[in-house]
């Protein structure tokens, strides 16, 4: 067994506090939050955030992680990416060279595609036997009603989102708050079960790489079952492509939906106590630079003194003297 590494204690306390730095610039706003594991190594995480931006660099899951998905990328893409189309295996920033199946992708948002009935697309691999470790939890759907108060809808102009249960609970606060959805509890996905309210043909709009979907139980996507390498979906209907409230649910989304922020960035005080964590160590180098530069110059100035200032100096030395002494110049 290996020693442990004799660190001081003031060195430990510094660099716990400057992780309370990094800690508060990640929850600054109080937003509500998807924590995504990927590592047993050392338990790194990166954070899905409510109506953020994303962005930053793509990080790969470490090969010592012993994660399913180990040597796959995840992270930065952008919100402004974040809306695909009807076609599933839509909406990939990057990493969708293979239009035919989704399996073996990278997750540019931070989370795992929906999965479908028949192994469609080979969608199976994130299947439910995944749940125990979904980014977000289980998928969940929930329907979206609202009432003629504030939208003209029918009492068939019924939504259905589907996503993982983390984003969608925070996500269905802003549903009731922008768009007066009534308020309902999410229930299970299942795409398997006879009676699920939500089949694949009915998608009507993918998000964040197929990861979520709005759907609606009147219309019939008759490609729906086609790869994207097919192409093509059924038109929408007109109640659903020119109403109001629809339109309203699928901005919420666009904008509220949780997506993997950029690593959070040190505040300035977490940056001044890092630095002097990292200081013991670089300590004894910087002070063989500083010392090593410093006889440079003095050796420098030693070789310019002795070249031009010395030797100007004693001639003017002796040329003042022989002025003041003219004696001096007779035997």
């Amino acid at each position: 067994m290996m020693p442990l590494p004799n660190i001081p204690f003031g060195v430990l306390l510094l660099y716990l506090l400057a992780s309370v730095g990094t800690a508060s610039a990640t929850y600054a706003f109080n937003k509500p939050q998807v924590r995504v594991t990927t590592t047993f190594a050392d338990f790194h995480a990166r954070i899905m955030d409510q109506w953020g931006e994303g962005g930053g660099k793509f990080v790969k899951i470490s090969k010592d992680s012993h994660h399913p998905f180990e040597g796959r990328t995840f992270g930065g893409a952008k919100r402004k990416e974040i809306r695909g189309s009807r076609a599933f295996g839509s909406g990939y920033p990057y990493g969708s060279g293979n239009h035919s199946t989704i399996a073996r992708r990278p997750f540019p948002f931070g989370t795992w595609p929906l999965w479908w009935d028949q192994d469609f697309m080979e969608s199976s691999e994130y299947g439910p036997h995944m749940d125990a470790i979904r980014p977000g939890g289980l998928l969940v759907s929930v329907p979206l009603r609202t009432t003629r108060e504030h939208f003209n809808v029918t009492d068939e102009e019924v939504y259905h989102a589907i996503g993982d249960r983390e984003s969608m609970l925070p996500l269905l606060i802003s549903y009731v708050t922008w768009c007066h959805v009534v308020p309902a509890w999410p229930s299970k996905f299942d795409p398997t079960l006879s009676n699920s309210p939500v089949k694949l043909e009915n998608v009507i709009q993918y998000f964040r790489a197929s990861s979520f979907a709005l759907a609606s139980p009147t219309y019939n996507n008759t490609l729906a079952r086609q790869s994207m390498t097919e192409g093509g979906s059924s038109p929408l209907l007109d109640l659903i492509e020119y109403s109001p409230f629809r339109r309203c649910v699928d901005d919420v989304t666009y904008h509220a939906l949780a997506i993997m922020n950029r690593p959070p960035e040190l505040t300035p005080l977490g940056r001044f106590v890092r630095a002097l964590t990292v200081a013991p160590i670089f300590l004894p180098f910087a002070v063989f630079v500083a010392l090593a530069l410093i006889f440079h110059v003095i050796a420098v100035l030693r070789l310019w003194m002795w070249e031009y200032v010395f030797p100007e100096r004693m001639d003017r030395f002796r040329a003042a003297r022989q002025s003041e002494f003219p004696y001096e110049n007779y035997p």
